[in-house]
C-alpha cells in the first residue's frame, strides 16, 4: 500500500477508562466506559470515536463517488450506530449501522451511490467479512 497520511494515537490510564491523545494534539479526549456497560459515561468511548470517523469517511466515499458519476449531492448526511456486545467466544463484537440522507433523489438513485461508496470506504473495506455493517438510505 501507498501511504497518503498515517494517523497517531496513544492511549493511558486503564484503557476505556483513560485518555486519549493525538500526536497532533488535535483529539485530546478523556474515556470512561458506558452507563450502559457499568461505567461512569463521563468520557468518550471507542464506540463513539469509531463511529464519528465511519460516518465521516463514508460520508467522503459517498460524495467522491456522487462527484465521478457527476452527480450533484446537496444537504446530504450519514449517521453511524455502533455497537458492542459480547460474541461466542468470551470477547466482544462490533456492528455498524449507517442512515445515509440523500434527499431530493430518488430513492434507488441514492441506494446506488451509497452500495456504490460501501465498496470504497476505506472503513467499510476494513470491516467488511469481519462485522455486521448495514446501510439504510433515507429520503430525508
Amino acid at each position: 500500500m501507498k501511504t497518503l497520511y498515517t494517523a497517531e494515537a496513544l492511549a493511558v490510564g486503564a484503557g476505556r477508562d483513560g485518555h486519549v491523545t493525538t500526536t497532533d494534539g488535535r483529539l485530546d479526549l478523556d474515556l470512561a466506559v458506558p452507563r450502559e456497560m457499568g461505567g461512569s459515561g463521563d468520557g468518550a468511548n471507542p464506540e463513539q470515536l469509531f463511529a464519528a470517523g465511519y460516518s465521516a469517511c463514508f460520508h467522503s466515499a459517498l460524495q467522491m463517488v456522487a462527484r465521478t458519476r457527476k452527480v450533484t449531492l446537496t444537504d446530504t448526511s450519514v449517521g453511524a450506530r455502533v455497537s458492542i456486545g459480547p460474541d461466542d467466544n468470551g470477547g466482544f463484537q462490533l456492528a455498524v449501522h449507517l442512515e445515509v440522507t440523500v434527499p431530493d433523489m430518488p430513492h434507488a438513485q441514492a441506494q446506488e451511490l451509497a452500495d456504490a461508496a460501501h465498496q470504497v470506504c476505506p472503513y467499510s473495506n476494513a470491516t467488511r467479512g469481519n462485522i455486521e455493517v448495514t446501510v439504510t438510505v433515507t429520503d430525508d
